[in-house]
């Protein structure tokens, strides 16, 4: 009787200094466990079928029109949006509102072009790299990014909807940026007094359409 209450004594010493070997589960500490990662795809934006579009407004009126994406991508992490890049070719910039009227529509882009705006001669191409994406509501993010004009970078934040079929993502939404913070002075309240109704407003916007596919072979994407 003394041996088995003796016997009895030393297996629960060892089964409680020694957790582990007690228990023939997976410890929650074991550094051999699996973590699960989610998979990161990167989709190259297709430049043609991609639509930007900027606004710019004054107090007489406003002009609009289309710029194309020289080129860029996105990825995602399992189905979280998580970064990109997109160059701008501001050679490309239109004006639809003056498509009727091609003197004044090559005034204004020509005007655009120069260095009282985009000096697009010495910088012909701006960029936006997303640097935090903040996941607002289902397919719905704030995203953060470097925007790069004229050699000059300032942060800008928008709301983007992104959503993905097959191995093609598209996502949308619209920046407003200051044109002053990055130097574009001509008809500016920021740099100039009594300018009257000559003035143009610092804010202008670039609607973005982007359209992206990811290789199936490199990604492993699946088309439903």
């Amino acid at each position: 009787m003394y041996k088995q209450i003796l016997v009895g004594f030393v297996a629960l010493s060892v089964a409680i200094s020694n957790p582990v070997a007690a228990n023939t589960g997976v410890s929650g500490n074991d550094k051999n466990a699996k973590k699960s990662v989610a998979k990161t795809t990167t989709y190259n934006i297709d430049v043609d079928k991609s639509v930007l579009t900027w606004n710019g407004k004054k107090v007489t009126g406003e002009h609009t029109g289309p710029v194309k994406a020289e080129k860029g991508y996105l990825t995602l992490s399992g189905n979280q949006l998580k970064g990109g890049l997109v160059s701008i070719d501001l050679r490309t910039m239109t004006s639809t509102d003056l498509k009727d009227n091609k003197e004044y529509h090559d005034k204004l882009i020509n005007h655009l072009k120069s260095d009282d705006f985009f000096s697009v001669a010495k910088h012909p191409v701006a960029t936006f790299k997303i640097t935090k994406v903040k996941a607002t509501a289902g397919n719905v993010a704030d995203v953060t990014g470097d925007l790069t004009i004229k050699g000059i970078t300032n942060p800008v934040t928008f709301p983007v909807t992104y959503s993905v079929s097959g191995n093609t993502l598209t996502a949308s939404g619209k920046a407003t940026i200051n044109r002053a913070k990055f130097e574009i002075k001509y008809g500016s309240k920021s740099f100039f007094d009594n300018l009257g109704d000559k003035v143009i407003y610092d804010d202008f916007t670039v609607d973005m359409n982007i359209v992206a596919t990811a290789d199936q072979a490199a990604s492993g994407v699946k088309t439903k």
